[in-house]
Order: structure tokens, then sequence, then C-alpha cells
């Protein structure tokens, strides 16, 4: 792990899907510790393994069904006791100023998360990450990175 500005790193390299899926749980169960709101962006290729990895962070919560990409819906709720969990899939957004239609804002409070698949495509409205995670593909599997502006420990 090395820190660059205040800003910590850490790289992982993922094998299969499975390990994909059990490597969210862990993000998610180090999420699930954190008092605040939190705002996770997922940056990656089509097909990189962002939503597999979202699904292992809602299972951390406790969901235990299908997850899919929301690329036509935009967003899909998870409702949990402790707390909320927003997917994003900002693929199709046609401009940034659609997300304040929608009453973006409203979704960044009350301890939630949020996870953001496309984030770049809502530049100029999205609040800053508070972890940054980029997935690559590499060889058979995946590379991951973490970034944080605090030290984020894996449960």
């Amino acid at each position: 792990m090395s820190s660059t500005s205040q800003e910590f790193t850490q790289e992982f390299y993922i094998d299969n899907e499975n390990d994909m899926v059990a490597f969210g749980e862990r993000i998610g169960r180090s999420l699930r510790a954190q008092p605040k709101s939190q705002c996770v962006f997922l940056n990656g290729d089509l097909g990189a393994g962002k939503t597999t990895l979202s699904r292992g962070i809602l299972r951390a919560f406790g969901h235990t069904g299908a997850v899919k990409s929301p690329t036509y819906t935009l967003v899909e709720i998870y409702e949990f006791a402790e707390r909320r969990v927003y997917h994003f899939d900002l693929y199709r957004l046609g401009d940034p100023e659609e997300l304040e239609y929608m009453g973006i804002r409203d979704y960044f409070s009350d301890g939630s998360i949020c996870l953001m698949e496309w984030p770049e495509r809502g530049k100029g409205i999205l609040p800053e990450s508070d972890l940054l995670i980029d997935v690559s593909v590499q060889g058979a599997g995946r590379k991951i990175q973490l970034k944080a502006k605090t030290n984020f420990a894996l449960a």
C-alpha cells in the first residue's frame, strides 16, 4: 500500500468470478463499518466485472437475490436494516444534468452507500468518491486497484 498526497492505494489480483464476489463482500463489510455515507466509484471497461463486484458488496449487507446492472433504470435501490445501498449505472446517461432532475443529491445522505458504475458520465454533478475502484482485465483474471482518501482497511 502506498500513499500519494493523502491518497491510499492498494492493488489486488482476482482469479475468477467467485473470487470477485468474495472480494466484493470484503469491501462491503468494510463499507458497513463506516458510520457515514459513502460514495464508491467503479471504473472499468464493459465486462470487466463491476457489477459482479457490486453483487459481492451487496451480499455483505445481506442481499441474497440477483444483482443486475441498472443500465436502463440508472439506479437500483437495496434496503437493509442499517442503511440503504444505491447501485447506479450511468452508462446510458445522456448528460450529467439528468442526475439533477432525478434528485441525485438526495441519495448521498443518511448513511447511504452509493455504488456508481461509469461515474465519469456524471462528472461535474457527482461528489468526489470516498473509494475509487478500478477494475481491469489482466490475463484470465482481474486487477483491482482501490484508492481512498483515508486508509481503507478491508474486512
